[in-house]
């Protein structure tokens, strides 16, 4: 694997994340982060459509005039998009009626059409898959660390599965209803930023 190709597949991750160095999905890693299940499928969603459509886009980009370029991205998009969203709905209609409109707004997600026009449209379609791939796998790392302490200690559960024992409950331990609303989401993305930027330090604003 050379050197460029790594870097397209491991900066997304960590290094250039989407949401805590780029500042871009955050509306949706606040509203589908409350359970781990759905910021799963939503995870998985987002990273699905975003290298679908990279790679697509990629393989027309010498053939799109300039003047109908965002047409055609956001065409392309929205056919990912129904497509994700029809297949949720055949296979888990629990969890697409749970995200509800939130699947539907991965049409207008920045790192969507963001990893488009800076990288597919100037890429080779491979790479141009794996940008977004791996961009999406970034946005989901991120997704499913917070999905885990809002529902631990939200609601006591992961994956909707009990871990704080029933005893606890009995001898006065409490669920944090705090930490299933949005503001400690943003919080909680505050944080993560934080202790990223202080690991790497060249993320640091002089």
């Amino acid at each position: 694997m050379n050197a460029n190709l790594k870097e397209t597949i491991l900066n997304p991750i960590l290094k250039g994340n989407p949401i805590t160095v780029l500042v871009l999905g955050i509306c949706s890693s606040l509203a589908v982060t409350v359970e781990m299940k759905g910021a799963l499928v939503m995870a998985l969603s987002v990273t699905i459509v975003t290298g679908l459509s990279s790679f697509v886009l990629s393989i027309l980009r010498n053939t799109i005039p300039n003047r109908v370029r965002i047409i055609v991205q956001l065409v392309v998009v929205a056919l990912m998009v129904i497509l994700v969203d029809q297949i949720l709905k055949a296979y888990a209609y629990g969890i697409d009626k749970q995200l509800s409109v939130y699947i539907g707004l991965i049409i207008t997600n920045c790192i969507v059409m963001g990893r488009i026009e800076a990288f597919a449209l100037g890429n080779k379609p491979i790479p141009s898959l794996l940008d977004g791939l791996s961009n999406g796998v970034g946005y989901g790392l991120i997704l499913v660390v917070m999905s885990f302490f809002r529902e631990l200690f939200g609601s006591g559960t992961l994956l909707g599965f009990r871990i704080i024992p029933e005893s606890f409950y009995a001898a006065g331990y409490m669920n944090n209803g705090l930490v299933i609303l949005p503001p400690m989401a943003l919080i909680l993305i505050g944080c993560i930023i934080w202790i990223q930027r202080g690991i790497q330090k060249d993320l640091q604003e002089k």
